[in-house]
C-alpha cells in the first residue's frame, strides 16, 4: 500500500504539472486566441461580450483557478467554432480511438510475443537470418506510407475494404455499442488497424526476442532443461514468463501514448478519432479543444505508466520486495 501511495502521488503531481504546463502554454503563445473566433465586424462591446463569455477577462491568476476548479468537475469548457462542450466533442471521438489503439497493440504485441520468442529459439539460423531484416523493414517504413500502399492496394485496386472513414454513410445504429460491435465498422477497422499492428509489431517482437536471450542463460532454465523438459515447454512456461517484464511495460506505455498518437493513421484513413480532432483544433486555433485532447492525451498516459509500474511489481516479486525495502 505504500508503494501505491507513492506511485499515485507522484502520477497526480506529473498530472498537475502538465495541467499548468497546458494552460499556460496556450494563454502565452503569441496572438489573440479569439482572433480566429470574434469577426472584426462586431462592435468592441460585443467583443468584450465575447471574452466575458470564455473567461478571458480575467486575471491570469483567476484564469488559472478556474480552470484548475473546472478540470475537477469534468468540464473542459466550451469549443470556439463548434460551440458545444469540448467533453462532448472529446467522447464523441474516443471510443474510435481506443477501437483503433486497442485492436491495433492486441495484434502487434501478440504477434510480437510470439514471434520474439520464437526467433529467440531459432537464433543463428536462416529463419532468424530473414526475419530480422523484415522487422525492422516494417518498423523503419512511416505509417502513411504503408498505410497509403494498403489503400492502393486493398481499396483503391481490389476495392475489399473502404478508403476512409469509420462507418458508411447512412447507417444508422441504437447506441454506441451496437455501431462499434456492427459488421461495418468492423470493415472500415481492418485497414487502420492492420497499418497500425505492423509498424508496431517490431517493438514486441525485439524486445521479446533480446530479453529471451538474456533469460535463456538463467540458472532457472538450465535447471528445466536437467529435468528433461521439452525446449518448447521450457521456452513457454518458464523462460517466456520472466521474459515478458519489460514487454508489459512497453505495452502499458504505448496504450497510453496512442490515445492521442494515432494522428497519421487517422489522418490517412480519415478516422474520425481524437488525434484527427487534435490537428483540426491546432489548425483552427481551437484552443479549448486542442487543451481538452493534450489533457486526455496526458492523463491516459501517466494512467498508463502507473498500472505498468504495478504490473511489473506483480510479475516480478523481486521489484515489490526491493522497494519496500
Amino acid at each position: 500500500m505504500r508503494f501505491i501511495t507513492q506511485r499515485l502521488f507522484h502520477s497526480l503531481f506529473v498530472l498537475w504539472a502538465v495541467v499548468t504546463i497546458l494552460f499556460l502554454m496556450f494563454r502565452l503563445m503569441p496572438g489573440d486566441p479569439m482572433a480566429a473566433y470574434i469577426s472584426e465586424a462586431l462592435t468592441e462591446e460585443s467583443q468584450n461580450a465575447i471574452r466575458q463569455q470564455f473567461g478571458l477577462d480575467q486575471p491570469l491568476w483567476r484564469q488559472y483557478l478556474i480552470y484548475l476548479a473546472n478540470l475537477a468537475r469534468g468540464e473542459l469548457g466550451m469549443s470556439f467554432h463548434a460551440r458545444q462542450p469540448v467533453i462532448e466533442i472529446i467522447l464523441g471521438a474516443l471510443p474510435n480511438t481506443v477501437a483503433l489503439t486497442v485492436t491495433g497493440l492486441v495484434l502487434a504485441y501478440a504477434f510480437g510475443v510470439v514471434a520474439g520468442a520464437f526467433l529467440a529459439w531459432k537464433r543463428g539460423t536462416w529463419i532468424e537470418g530473414v526475419a530480422i531484416p523484415i522487422v525492422l523493414g516494417t518498423r523503419a517504413a512511416p505509417e502513411f506510407w504503408v498505410g497509403m500502399v494498403l489503400l492502393a492496394i486493398f481499396s483503391f485496386t481490389l476495392g475489399w475494404f473502404p478508403s476512409g472513414g469509420a462507418n458508411s454513410a447512412g447507417m444508422f445504429y441504437k447506441g454506441e455499442l451496437d455501431r462499434m460491435t456492427s459488421l461495418d465498422f468492423l470493415h472500415h477497422l481492418v485497414l487502420p488497424a492492420f497499418t497500425l499492428a505492423l509498424y508496431l509489431q517490431g517493438l514486441p517482437l525485439l524486445l521479446m526476442r533480446s530479453t529471451m536471450l538474456e533469460v535463456m542463460h538463467e540458472d532457472f532454465v538450465t535447471m528445466a532443461r536437467m529435468k528433461g523438459l521439452s525446449e518448447w515447454r521450457i521456452v513457454l512456461a518458464h523462460a517466456a514468463r520472466n521474459a515478458l517484464l519489460p514487454v508489459v511495460t512497453a505495452f502499458a506505455l504505448s496504450l497510453g501514448a496512442l490515445i492521442g498518437g494515432n494522428v497519421v493513421v487517422e489522418l490517412v484513413f480519415s478516422w474520425p478519432g481524437l488525434g484527427r480532432i487534435l490537428v483540426n483544433a491546432v489548425m483552427a486555433s481551437d484552443y479549448p479543444v486542442a487543451q481538452g485532447a493534450f489533457f486526455l492525451v496526458a492523463l491516459a498516459l501517466i494512467a498508463m505508466n502507473f498500472v505498468a509500474d504495478l504490473l511489473y511489481a506483480v510479475l516480478d516479486p523481486r521489484v515489490g520486495h526491493a522497494r519496500a525495502g
